[in-house]
C-alpha cells in the first residue's frame, strides 16, 4: 500500500509540476529536478533507491522508444556523419576526458575513472527534447538532438561495462572493440528483425486497441532480445522504433495510428515527469554520503567542479574542429558555425547517467562520491545549460521555420493531396455513381484545403471564415444532439448498447471534425497577409514577379546532393533557392549572404510574398 500511495504522489505531483513549467514558459526537467531536491529534504518524505534494473529496462526502453517512432529517417540520413560524430566519437571522447580529470583528484584506479567519465558522457533525449519542444530552433538542430541523444546511450552503456570488466581485470583491448561491433551490430539486426516482424502482424491487425497492445510490447520485444545476446538493447530499440514510425502510414490503420500517438504522447508525459523527480529525490541521500565518504571536503568540492566542467568543455572542444573538418572534407553534411554553437552548448544529462552511475558495484572505491559526481552533472547541466540555451539561441538570432511558412507550406501540401483524391475520384466515377455522392466527396475533400487558406487570408477583423463558422455550428449542433441522447439514457428508454453506439458515432464525429494545430498563441495572433496599406518599405518596393534565374531547380541542392521540398524566388535577383523545410535551407542563406530582403513562392497555386527584414507576410 505504501508503495501504491508513493506512486500515486509521484505521478501526480509531477504532472501537476510540468503542467505549472509549460504554463510559464519555464523548463520542465529543471523545476521537476529541483521540486524533488525540495521534496527529499522533507521529513515525511522517504528515501529513494531506485533499482537500476527497473529504470534501464522499465524506463529507458519506452522513453527511447516513443522518440524514435517521431524520428523522420530522411533528416536522420541528411545529418547521419554529424549523428553519428556525437554519439560514437564525442561520447568516447567525454568519457576518457573526464576520466582524466577523476584520475588526477580522486584516489581511484584509472579503471573506475572511465567508468565514471562513461556515466556522464551521454546527453540525455529527454532533456534535449524538452528544450527544443520549449524553444524555437531550426529544424536541423532539433534532428542533430534528438538523434544523437538517441544512440549515445549505447556507446555508453558499452564503455561503462567495458570499464567495469576492466577494473576487475578481465578485459583486454581487443575484447572491448568486439563487445562495441557486437553491441552496435547486433543491437542493429535485433532492431531491423524485430521492427519487421511486427510490421507483419500489423498489416494483419486492424483492432485499433490490439494494435496499440503491440505497440506497447515492440521497445521491450526489441530492447530483452539484444540484451539477451549482449548487443545493445538502446540500439535495438531506436532501429524498431524508427522503422516503424516510418512505415506506421503503409502498416497500420488511422485509427490505430491515432491511438498510438496519443497513448504514446501520455505515457511519455508521465515517464519523463517522473525521471526528473525521481533525480532530485536522490540529492539529500547522494550528498550525505558523500559527506560522509571520509575524502577531505574541499577534495570533493573540487572533484565535483572539475568533472562538471570537463563534461561541458568537452563537448565544444570536440564539435567545433569536427564541423570545421566536415565542411573541409565536402560540401555536404557540415552542419553552420551557429548551429555548431548551439548543439556544442545542448548537453544536458538525465536518466541514463541516473541509472549507469547505480550500475557501479558495491564495491567500487570512493563509490558515495562517484554518485555525487554524476549527480552534480545533471543538475549542473540541466541549470546551466538548460537555462542559458535560450538565450544562446536569441543571441545567435536563430529561430525555427516561420509559422507563415509552416502555415503556407501545410496548405501547399494539403493542396497537392487533395488534386491527387480529386484526380482519383474522377476515374474511379461510374454511370451508376449518384451525383449527389460525387459533389458530398469532393466537398469533403476540399474543405480542409479550403481551411488552411482560409487561416493565411483572414485579416484581424474578419476571423469567421466560412470553415470556422461551419466548426462553430456543427460543435453546437452535436452538444444538443449529446444532450438529447443522454436524457434519453436518464430515463431509462433505451438499451445502453444503443446508447453507446450512438455517443460513440457523436464522440468520433466530434473529432473528425476539422481543427488546427495551434498553439494558444497561434489562436489569439492570425496569420494573415496585411492590407495594402500595412506592408512594409521592402514589400511595397518589391515587384510581384520577376524572371527567375534557374527555373525549377535549386541550383545549391543540386550542387550539393540534396533534395528540397518547395522553392522559392528572390524579388531581387531572381534566384531560385529551397524553402526553410528543405535541408539546405538555401532561400534564408541567400538572404544571409546577399541581404536581399523578399522572396516569393514559385510553387504552383501560391502567390505569396515574404520579407526576411520585417518578417511580414504580403
Amino acid at each position: 500500500m505504501h508503495v501504491a500511495i508513493g506512486l500515486v504522489v509521484l505521478v501526480a505531483s509531477a504532472a501537476a509540476l510540468a503542467a505549472l513549467a509549460r504554463r510559464f514558459g519555464v523548463s520542465e526537467p529543471l523545476v521537476l529536478t529541483l521540486a524533488g531536491v525540495a521534496a527529499s529534504y522533507l521529513p515525511f518524505v522517504p528515501e529513494i533507491h531506485p533499482d537500476p534494473e527497473i529504470i534501464l529496462l522499465g524506463l529507458l526502453p519506452p522513453l527511447l522508444y516513443t522518440a524514435a517512432i517521431r524520428t523522420s529517417l530522411v533528416d536522420f540520413r541528411a545529418n547521419m556523419r554529424t549523428i553519428a560524430s556525437l554519439s560514437v566519437g564525442l561520447v568516447l571522447f567525454t568519457t576518457f576526458a573526464v576520466a582524466a580529470v577523476v584520475w588526477w583528484l580522486l584516489p581511484v584506479p584509472f579503471a573506475v575513472a572511465v567508468a565514471l567519465g562513461a556515466v556522464v558522457a551521454p546527453p540525455d533525449a529527454v532533456a534535449a527534447t524538452a528544450v527544443a519542444r520549449r524553444i524555437g530552433m531550426p529544424r536541423q538542430i532539433v534532428t542533430i538532438l534528438e538523434d544523437e541523444s538517441l544512440f549515445n546511450d549505447a556507446t555508453a552503456l558499452v564503455a561503462l561495462r567495458t570499464a567495469i570488466a576492466a577494473s576487475a581485470g578481465t578485459v583486454t583491448v581487443w575484447q572491448a572493440g568486439g563487445d562495441f561491433l557486437l553491441a552496435a551490430g547486433g543491437g542493429a539486426a535485433v532492431g531491423v528483425v524485430v521492427a519487421y516482424l511486427l510490421a507483419l502482424l500489423r498489416r494483419r491487425i486492424t483492432d485499433p486497441v490490439l494494435d496499440t497492445t503491440l505497440s506497447f510490447l515492440a521497445p521491450f520485444a526489441a530492447y530483452l532480445p539484444a540484451e539477451g545476446i549482449h548487443a545493445s538493447g538502446v540500439i535495438a530499440v531506436v532501429t524498431c522504433g524508427m522503422i516503424l514510425g516510418h512505415g506506421a502510414p503503409v502498416w497500420q490503420s488511422a485509427a490505430s495510428r491515432i491511438a498510438e500517438r496519443t497513448n504514446w504522447r501520455t505515457i511519455q508525459f508521465i515517464l519523463e515527469s517522473s525521471v526528473f523527480v525521481i533525480i532530485g529525490l536522490q540529492v539529500r541521500a547522494i550528498l550525505e554520503g558523500a559527506w560522509r565518504s571520509g575524502l577531505d571536503h574541499r577534495t570533493v568540492v573540487v572533484a565535483a567542479i572539475g568533472v562538471l566542467l570537463a563534461t561541458m568543455l568537452a563537448r565544444p572542444l570536440w564539435i567545433f574542429p569536427w564541423s570545421l573538418l566536415i565542411r573541409r572534407i565536402g560540401p555536404t553534411g557540415g552542419v553552420p558555425t551557429t548551429h555548431s554553437a548551439v548543439v556544442s552548448w545542448a548537453g544536458m544529462r538525465g536518466v541514463v547517467t541516473l541509472a549507469a552511475v547505480l550500475l557501479l558495484p558495491e564495491d567500487t572505491p570512493q563509490l558515495p562520491v562517484l554518485k555525487l559526481l554524476a549527480l552534480v552533472v545533471v543538475a549542473g547541466t540541466l541549470l546551466l545549460q538548460g537555462t542559458s540555451l535560450p538565450w544562446l539561441v536569441r543571441l545567435l538570432h536563430l529561430r525555427g521555420p516561420s509559422r507563415a511558412e509552416m502555415a503556407l507550406q501545410k496548405a501547399n501540401l494539403l493542396q497537392q493531396a487533395t488534386a491527387a483524391g480529386l484526380a482519383e475520384l474522377d476515374k474511379r466515377i461510374t454511370p451508376d455513381t449518384p451525383a449527389s455522392v460525387v459533389d458530398s466527396l469532393r466537398d469533403r475533400v476540399t474543405w480542409k484545403t479550403n481551411a488552411a487558406w482560409e487561416r493565411l487570408g483572414r485579416s484581424e477583423s474578419e476571423l469567421a471564415t466560412p470553415t470556422a463558422e461551419y466548426r462553430r455550428l456543427r460543435l453546437a449542433m452535436l452538444h444538443v444532439e449529446r444532450e438529447t441522447v443522454l436524457r434519453v439514457r436518464d430515463s431509462g428508454s433505451a438499451d445502453y448498447e444503443i446508447l453507446q453506439y450512438v455517443l460513440a458515432r457523436l464522440d468520433l464525429e466530434e473529432s473528425m471534425i476539422d481543427r488546427y494545430d495551434e498553439t494558444e498563441e497561434e489562436r489569439l495572433e492570425p496569420l494573415a497577409a496585411p492590407a495594402a496599406g500595412d506592408t512594409c518599405a521592402h514589400l511595397r518596393a518589391a515587384p510581384l514577379v520577376l524572371d527567375p534565374a534557374s527555373p525549377d531547380v535549386c541550383a545549391e541542392c543540386v550542387a550539393e546532393g540534396m533534395s528540397w521540398v518547395h522553392l522559392r524566388m528572390c524579388l531581387s535577383c531572381g534566384h531560385i533557392a529551397c524553402c526553410d523545410s528543405s535541408v539546405g535551407n538555401h532561400a534564408t542563406k541567400h538572404y544571409g549572404s546577399s541581404g536581399h530582403p523578399v522572396m516569393r513562392s514559385v510553387e504552383p497555386g501560391e502567390a505569396w510574398r515574404w520579407c526576411y527584414v520585417d518578417e511580414l507576410l504580403g
